[in-house]
Parts: C-alpha cells; sequence; structure tokens
C-alpha cells in the first residue's frame, strides 16, 4: 500500500482499464488484498480484506495506482477511527482479482455518476444538517449509481473526491437565504464564477467547510466542472454560541423531508429530468 487519499502532491491521471494475468481490469471490480510484505500496521490490518475498485489512476512515471473502497471495515477491530469513504492505494501487483461473481449478485460494473456529499460542521448547531441528511441517506436503498458520504469538515477529501469523474455532485448544507428557519431548496450553483474565482486560490479552513471554496479548489486541481447541485435548509443556529451540539427544532424536523427531496433528486438526475428539462 503507498498513501492514503489526501495526498494531493503526486500528479495523477485516471485510466479505464489494466490488464493483469490476461484479464481486463476495470472500475467496479473486486479484488483481494495482498500488501507486500513488511509494510506497516495498515498493511498487516488489510492483507486478505475483499475490496472494490473505485478508481484506476497513472502517476507521471507510468506506474499504476489502484485504489479501492473495502467491503469490510478492519478500522473496527482495531480501534480506530475510519472516515466512512475511506479509499486505499495499491499497487497492481498487491491486488488479486477475484471471479465475476454470478449477474444475480447485486454488483457495480460502472463507477458511480452521482456523489452525494453532506458537508458540515457537528459541533456548530445547525451546521450538522448536512451530515445528518448524508447519514439518513447511507441507511436508505439508492441506486447502484449513486455514491453517499458524509465528508463533515473534510475539504481536501471532498475536493479530491471530485476528481473521480462524477456526472452530477448533490451538495447537502445549510445556507443562510433570509427564509423560515427549515426551509429546504435546490439550486444549482454557477460554475462559470467558480471557474473565473479558481485563480484567486481557495484557503480552506481545517474546521469548517465552505462549499463555494472546495470547488474552486477542486477546480484548480483538474475538475472538469461537472454539473453540482445544492439541497440546502435554513438555519436557526450556527455556531458553538448559539446551541453547541444538536440541531435547533425547525431544523431538525426538515431532516427526513430533506432526506425524501434528495431521492426525488437522484431520481430525476437519472431520468435525465433535472434540471429544468421538463419544467
Amino acid at each position: 500500500m503507498n498513501e492514503w487519499e489526501w495526498n494531493l502532491l503526486e500528479d495523477k491521471s485516471p485510466i479505464d482499464q489494466i490488464e493483469i494475468d490476461g484479464r481486463a481490469v476495470r472500475v467496479g471490480d473486486r479484488v483481494l488484498l495482498r500488501p507486500r510484505q513488511g509494510g506497516d500496521v495498515f498493511d498487516l490490518a488489510l492483507a486478505g480484506q475483499i475490496a472494490t475498485i473505485e478508481a484506476l489512476e497513472q502517476d507521471y512515471e507510468g506506474k499504476v495506482h489502484v485504489c479501492v473502497v473495502l467491503d469490510d471495515d478492519p478500522g473496527r477491530d482495531l480501534g480506530l477511527l475510519r472516515q466512512p469513504g475511506h479509499r486505499f492505494f495499491f499497487d497492481v501487483e498487491e491486488i488479486e482479482v477475484l471471479p465475476a461473481e454470478p449477474q444475480t449478485q447485486t454488483r457495480r460494473s460502472a463507477p458511480p455518476r452521482i456523489l452525494v456529499a453532506g458537508i458540515g460542521n457537528i459541533f456548530m448547531g445547525d451546521d450538522a444538517f448536512g451530515v445528518e441528511v448524508a447519514r439518513r441517506l447511507s441507511q436508505r436503498s439508492l441506486p447502484a449509481d449513486v455514491r453517499v458520504n458524509d465528508f463533515g469538515i473534510r475539504g481536501f477529501d471532498l475536493a479530491y473526491a471530485l476528481q473521480d469523474g462524477y456526472e452530477t455532485t448533490i451538495l447537502i448544507d445549510v445556507c443562510p437565504r433570509g427564509e423560515e428557519p427549515g426551509t429546504l431548496f435546490v439550486v444549482e450553483p454557477d460554475l462559470t464564477e467558480i471557474s473565473a474565482a479558481a485563480d484567486e486560490g481557495a484557503d480552506v479552513d481545517a474546521h469548517s467547510m465552505d462549499a463555494l471554496k472546495i470547488l474552486r479548489l477542486a477546480v484548480s486541481m483538474g475538475w472538469p466542472m461537472k454539473r453540482v447541485l445544492l439541497v440546502g435548509c435554513e438555519p436557526a443556529t450556527l455556531g458553538p454560541d448559539e446551541g453547541a451540539m444538536g440541531l435547533s427544532e425547525p431544523v431538525s424536523q426538515a431532516v427526513t423531508e430533506a432526506v425524501s427531496l434528495v431521492e426525488s433528486v437522484i431520481q430525476r438526475v437519472l431520468a435525465g429530468e433535472w434540471p429544468g428539462k421538463n419544467d
């Protein structure tokens, strides 16, 4: 195993497939992890684990890196805190391709088309809205084309995830607009303005998540500016001095409706009806 997903210093390019033992291997294929001998504690923990390939990348020296997501979480056995959707990178020689599964079993054969990203700080009152909605969505039965992740305040992780080629990204966050607390809305940010501001850079705060700054950072990293939608909620309280942890009553009541709203948006995106084609 070579690195964590947040190592942003090495320039990599996505590739469609690689060949292992005469077999074409693509995103969505399942593999057995065989880390090289002499690794660290994470290598020992991951040896023998089954994972799904989420990305194939080639660095500037031509070396292929296989990005995987674990089917099971070894961090639970080690007592480690693992962020949802954490990804690991392996060399080609460190994976063993598993036989193709029967078609009757659930298996993702292509990368997800939609990223649903909950963002926010659970210690800042209603700022935890996006985190809670993402948590509830992760327990729902969603199409295989959809990946749900609670990014919390991990702005660099979100900027990096946007490089994975999703056709649509749905951000879930609070957004003060002067409405009644708990009011929900769906907006599409102007990516042209975001691109124009990308050259100014993005001062990313390690203790908070500013969606527009993260989008500008993603553009500066080479993100091709695919469609972004924001499912937002009008907050009642923001900040540690206005209630600390826990959602306010109107925002808490809006969470269930927000889950249904995001599911509706997902269905419309997959049907090619969003935004505005039939409105």
